[in-house]
C-alpha cells in the first residue's frame, strides 16, 4: 500500500521515541514510510523530500526534532502537507526542542505534541486522516473507549488493593 504518512526523524536515534506512532499508525491499518533526515546534515534531501511529499499521496507528516529542532520547520515551509513536531528530549529536557517548535513564524505552522510525544502525534495523524473517513473515525471511537475501560479496570484493581489495606 502506498504510505499516507511520513515519520521523520533527524536520525536513527529517535526511533526509540517515534516507534510509538508507527505502533499506533500500523494498529489502525493506516500505511506510513520512515525516514531519517537531518536539515543540517542533509538538506537537499529534506527539501527534496518536503517538495514531493504531496505528489505521492503523503497526507500527514510527524516529524521528530531534538535540539536545534529546525527539522519540522524547515519541511513545513516547503509543503502544504500537515506537518505534526515532536520534540525529542535530547538536552535541556526537550524545552529547546518544544520551544523551537512552537515558535514557528507567521505562514509556517506546525502541530506539536509534547516532549516524547510520538503516541499523541500518531493519534492526532490519524484524527486528521479520520475527517473524510467513517471507518477510520469507528476505529478512532473504538480505541478511546478501549482507554476508558483500561481506567475503570484499573480503579477497580485499585479498590480491591484499597479494601485489603483496609481490612487488615
Amino acid at each position: 500500500m502506498t504510505p499516507v504518512v511520513s515519520i521523520i526523524m533527524g536520525s536513527t536515534s529517535d526511533l526509540p521515541v517515534m516507534e510509538k506512532a508507527a505502533k499506533f499508525l500500523d494498529e489502525m491499518e493506516i500505511p506510513f514510510e520512515m525516514h531519517a533526515l537531518s536539515a543540517h546534515r542533509t538538506p537537499e534531501e529534506v527539501e527534496k523530500f518536503a517538495k514531493g511529499a504531496k505528489d505521492r499521496g503523503i497526507r500527514v507528516i510527524i516529524a521528530a526534532a531534538g535540539m536545534a529542532a529546525h527539522l519540522c520547520g524547515v519541511i513545513a515551509s516547503m509543503t502544504t502537507v500537515p506537518v505534526i513536531g515532536v520534540p525529542i528530549n535530547s538536552t535541556l529536557d526537550g524545552m529547546d526542542a518544544l520551544l523551537a517548535i512552537v515558535q514557528m513564524p507567521p505562514g509556517i505552522p506546525v502541530a506539536t505534541v509534547g516532549i516524547n510525544g510520538a503516541l499523541n502525534a500518531g493519534i492526532l495523524a490519524v484524527q486528521m486522516l479520520a475527517v473524510g473517513d467513517e471507518a477510520l473515525q469507528t476505529k478512532l471511537a473504538q480505541y478511546k473507549e478501549d482507554l476508558k475501560k483500561k481506567i475503570v479496570k484499573a480503579n477497580e484493581d485499585l479498590a480491591k488493593v484499597s479494601f485489603k489495606y483496609k481490612t487488615n
